[in-house]
């Protein structure tokens, strides 16, 4: 539209000349100026449209996390009572196809990470989010251990490339001023599926819809929804003087990866706090009410932990992009998760609720500071972020796999016994911390650094 009322202006006055014997020269050179300003004023207006659908991608992004990740999963600690009741499961079946979701992180972290950054995470989110929403329905028809450890494994599988490539998709559209805020946005979308799920599945959605077989169909169709959303999406335009990112090679991008120190000491300190959590979590509901409390109040009680995250992850974030320092925050975000963990072996009433608390207000916050840093390592950037946070995932899988069925089978030792065991698995992330360089970029002047604050 912007073209056309430029051309009939230019026609316009190009015409009034001609009658006023002054085509040839000055007509040329309106020609010229006013074509230069309509392709001026067009690529402007691409700017500023991809600059306004960045925060659609965004809400895309987030919501992802919210439906496709984080209430499915976390569905499932609230909902094993009547699962194992259902099918005739045990505590440490029920560990173990806890852990089975995890189990093939460690390939889909090698592999998930190179295709995002080979064939962009736009693609990839849309090829995953439809494999969740087919796995995901299938775990309705378990009939017994094998099939439902089965599904929930080829869920994981699907589920876990999503995180990698949803930060990655961060890394494309918004700068490095911006960048722990929009992982901070996307990872609020996580607690608050994580938070929706744990409060709800069991004690809303299950008796609405039925059973959990039926929250299981339902959870499927709203993932194919996403892959559709994804599919009819935008990729981000490039302008004149930005590159557009090349095309890696999968084996290329993890051999680079892989030589880099500080990603895998955010590899080991991640792996650790995500392993005490992710047991923790899966275990929390059936200790509770083993105590004696009431479903709905064990629920809420993890909901808690999650609602304390999805508050604080933002602040979290954008605290630790104005000090410049996101392995401080780090370390304190993994000493906090394992101080809450290792006090819930030992603490009744309500001091249950300050513990669950205090593990969880830096939780999410923690997980957007660590994927910021992981893009903001040198030699990452946008163009490997698929492959390191792929390799970060990875290896935090080998944590998640065995860390709950572990967890579940030290109860022989005292009920206490398995939150000290992951809380020292946190404990073990926070040392692994004491290793990482921060990166150091070039000097800034107080006016650059005024400025940014102003921003």
């Amino acid at each position: 539209m912007v073209e056309i009322c430029l051309q009939t202006g230019l026609n316009y006055i190009k015409h009034s000349l001609a009658r006023s014997g002054k085509r040839f020269f000055v007509s040329s050179i309106l020609d010229f100026l006013v074509l230069k300003d309509i392709d001026a004023v067009t690529a402007e207006t691409r700017h500023i449209q991809s600059d306004a659908y960045r925060w659609l991608v965004l809400i895309l992004a987030m919501f992802t996390f919210t439906f496709v990740v984080a209430i499915p999963q976390m569905s499932m600690p609230v909902l094993f009572d009547e699962i194992s009741k259902d099918i005739g499961l045990n505590l440490v079946q029920v560990g173990w196809i806890w852990g089975s979701g995890s189990m093939l992180v460690i390939l889909v972290g090698l592999i998930g990470g190179p295709i995002g950054d080979r064939f962009g995470p736009r693609r990839t989110l849309a090829a995953a989010c439809v494999l969740v929403g087919i796995a995901g329905a299938a775990r309705g028809f378990s009939n017994g251990f094998g099939m439902l450890a089965l599904t929930m494994l080829l869920t994981g599988f699907a589920q876990w490339s999503i995180p990698m490539n949803v930060h990655k998709i961060c890394g494309v559209w918004f700068s490095k001023r911006q960048l722990g805020m929009a992982n901070g946005v996307v990872s609020v979308g996580m607690a608050m599926g994580f938070f929706s799920g744990s409060l709800l599945a069991a004690t809303v959605f299950s008796p609405l819809l039925g059973g959990w077989r039926h929250v299981m169909f339902v959870y499927g169709a709203v993932a194919v929804a996403f892959s559709l959303m994804w599919s009819f999406s935008q990729e981000k335009q490039v302008g004149k003087n930005e590159q557009v990112p090349e095309m890696t090679h999968f084996l290329d991008a993890i051999g680079h990866v892989i030589r880099l120190r500080n990603v895998w000491i955010l590899c080991i300190g991640t792996a650790g706090v995500s392993g005490c959590v992710n047991g923790m979590l899966g275990f929390l509901p059936l200790y509770l009410r083993g105590l004696g409390w009431a479903p709905a109040l064990a629920d809420g009680t993890l909901a808690s932990f999650h609602a304390a995250s999805m508050l604080f992850a933002i602040p979290i974030a954008l605290l630790s992009d104005r000090m410049g320092n996101r392995r401080a925050v780090l370390m304190t975000a993994a000493l906090l998760v394992g101080t809450g963990t290792g006090l819930l072996g030992f603490a009744s009433g309500a001091l249950i609720w300050a513990a669950v608390l205090i593990a969880g207000f830096a939780r999410d916050g923690f997980m957007a500071i660590t994927m910021t840093a992981i893009m903001e390592t040198e030699g990452v950037g946008a163009r490997y972020a698929g492959s390191a946070t792929g390799l970060t995932i990875s290896v935090l899988g080998i944590t998640n796999v065995f860390s709950p069925p572990v967890g579940n089978w030290l109860t022989r030792f005292g009920s206490a016994t398995p939150f000290l065991f992951w809380a020292a698995l946190a404990f073990m992330g926070f040392l692994a911390y004491f290793f990482f360089k921060r990166e150091r970029g070039p000097k800034q002047t107080d006016l650059v650094r005024f400025e940014e604050n102003l921003l």
